[in-house]
C-alpha cells in the first residue's frame, strides 16, 4: 500500500490541520496513560522544525454523551449523586490534553476552547507562526460520528478551514469514517500520513498481503465471534495458529474435550470446527492448549488449580495455560520469521494467571532479538507487554486496538484510504 506520506511535502509557512489519537484514559482530568501522546510527537515535532505556520491538532476523548449516559445510570443504581458537568470535565475535555502535550514538547500549546470546533479559523489565523493549537474533542458533536456524508461534510469542512493541508496520524481510529478521519481529505488540496500512521500501515498490512515467512500467529482474548475475520485472514499465510485465552475452550469443545466451566461460545462451535478443518487443509497447525491453571471462580484472588492435561475437572474453568502449553509456544515460536500477536492466552489482569500471557511475551521478545519481525496489536496485547515490561523489546506495537485488528482482517480503512498516493 503506497502512501503520501510528510516527507516529501513542503510545509514551510503553510497551515496543518492533523488528526491525532489522543483519545487517552483520564481520572480527574488527569492523563493516566500517554503512550498515544508520546507515539503522535515526532510528526508533531517534524512538522513545527519544518516550518508550519500553524499546525492545529483534533482528537476524540472518550463518547461524551454516551460515557456521559453510562456514568449516570450506574450513580442512580448506587444511589449517588451524578454531576454530569463534573464528570464531562475530568474525564471528556480537551484542555488537560493540551496541557499535558505542552509539557512533553516543551512549547505553548494553546487551547481553542470549550464552546468547540466550529468557527475557530480566525482564532487559528490570529496566532504566532510556529503555533500549536489544540482543538476541543471532535465528537461534542453529532456530526463527527454521522452515519450520512452530508452531515459529517459539515463538520470536516469546517476542519478543512483550518489548514492546507491534512496530515491524519490517528491509527486508532483509522477504521472509523468520522469527520475528522476521513471526510476533512475530501475538502484540501493535500493530505498525508504522519510517521506513526506510517510505521503501523508499514508493519501491519504486509502480515495480510505478503508476510515474510514462515509466519506465526497467535490470536487469544475472549471470543471467537470477536475475532472470527481474523483468524481466517491470517490462516491463509500462517504455518503457525496459536489460538489461546477464553476462545480456545470453545476450540477445545468442538474438538470434544470437556471444558469444565470455562468460557464457550456454544453458538460458534461449528465455526470453529471449519477453521480446525481449513487449517488442516491447507498444513496450518494449529496450538490450542495443552494443559491449563484453573480456578473454581473468575475473581484476582482466586487460588490457581494446576491441570494438568487438555480436559479441565468440571468444578474449575481455565484462567491460563500451564508449563507444557508454554514450553510447546517456545518450540513453535522458534522456526517463525514473522510473529503477529493479538489478544493474550490467560486472564493477565490477575496476577495469579498472567504466568502463561508474560511467559509468551518473553518468548517473542528473545524472538525480537534473534532479528525475528514481531508485531504486537490489539489493547489487551498492548496492555500486557506493557505490564510486563516488554514493550520496547517488540519489532512494533500498535497503537489501535479496533484498528489493527480489521487491518488485520483485510479490510479497507477509511483513516488511511485518504492518505494514499
Amino acid at each position: 500500500m503506497a502512501l503520501k506520506t510528510i516527507k516529501n511535502i513542503d510545509f514551510k509557512g503553510k497551515s496543518v490541520i492533523m488528526r491525532v489519537d489522543f483519545n487517552v484514559p483520564m481520572k480527574d482530568g488527569v492523563v493516566q496513560d500517554d503512550t498515544r501522546i508520546t507515539a503522535a510527537l515526532p510528526t508533531i515535532k517534524y512538522l513545527l522544525d519544518k516550518g508550519t505556520k500553524t499546525l492545529t491538532l483534533a482528537s476524540h476523548l472518550g463518547d461524551p454523551a454516551k460515557d456521559a449516559a453510562k456514568a449516570k445510570e450506574k450513580a442512580e443504581k448506587s444511589g449517588a449523586k451524578f454531576d454530569e458537568a463534573a464528570f464531562i470535565k475530568g474525564k471528556c475535555r480537551m484542555q488537560p490534553v493540551a496541557e499535558y502535550l505542552a509539557k512533553k514538547l516543551g512549547k505553548t500549546v494553546v487551547f481553542a476552547g470549550e464552546d468547540g470546533c466550529f468557527g475557530k479559523k480566525a482564532f487559528i489565523e490570529s496566532q504566532p507562526a510556529g503555533s500549536v493549537i489544540m482543538l476541543e474533542n471532535t465528537r461534542f458533536h453529532k456530526e463527527e460520528t454521522a452515519k450520512d456524508a452530508e452531515s459529517r461534510d459539515k463538520l470536516a469542512k469546517e476542519l478543512s478551514g483550518y489548514g492546507e493541508i491534512f496530515v491524519n496520524d490517528a491509527f486508532g481510529t483509522a477504521h472509523r469514517d468520522h469527520a475528522s478521519t476521513a471526510s476533512v481529505a475530501k475538502f484540501v488540496k493535500t493530505s498525508a500520513a504522519g510517521f506513526l500512521m506510517e510505521k503501523e500501515v508499514e508493519y501491519l498490512e504486509p502480515i495480510v498481503t505478503n508476510p515474510v515467512k514462515p509466519l506465526a500467529a497467535i490470536i487469544g482474548g475472549a471470543k471467537v465471534s470477536s475475532k472470527i475475520a481474523v483468524l481466517g485472514s491470517l490462516l491463509k499465510n500462517s504455518k503457525t495458529l496459536i489460538i489461546g485465552g477464553g476462545m480456545a475452550f470453545t476450540f477445545l469443545k468442538a474438538q470434544g474435550h470437556s471444558i469444565g466451566k470455562s468460557l464457550v461460545e456454544d453458538d460458534q462451535l461449528d465455526v470453529a470446527k471449519k477453521i480446525l478443518s481449513d487449517a488442516q487443509a491447507i498444513g496450518c497447525e494449529i496450538i490450542l492448549p495443552l494443559d491449563h491453571v484453573g480456578a473454581e471462580s473468575f475473581d484476582a484472588a482466586a487460588k490457581g488449580v494446576p491441570v494438568d492435561g487438555v480436559d479441565v475437572p468440571a468444578n474449575l474453568m481455565g484462567m491460563d495455560v500451564g508449563p507444557k502449553t508454554i514450553k510447546k509456544y517456545e518450540s513453535a515460536l522458534s522456526g517463525a520469521k514473522t510473529i503477529v500477536w493479538n489478544g493474550p492466552v490467560g486472564v493477565f489482569e490477575f496476577d495469579n494467571f498472567a504466568k502463561g500471557t508474560e511467559a509468551l511475551a518473553k518468548i517473542i521478545a528473545a524472538r525480537t532479538a534473534a532479528g525475528v519481525i514481531t508485531v504486537v496489536g490489539g489493547g489487551d496485547s498492548v496492555a500486557a507487554v506493557n505490564k510486563f515490561g516488554l514493550a520496547g523489546k517488540m519489532s512494533h506495537v500498535s497503537t489501535g486496538g479496533g484498528a489493527s485488528l480489521e487491518l488485520l482482517e483485510g479490510k479497507k480503512l477509511p483513516g488511511i484510504e485518504v492518505c494514499k498516493a
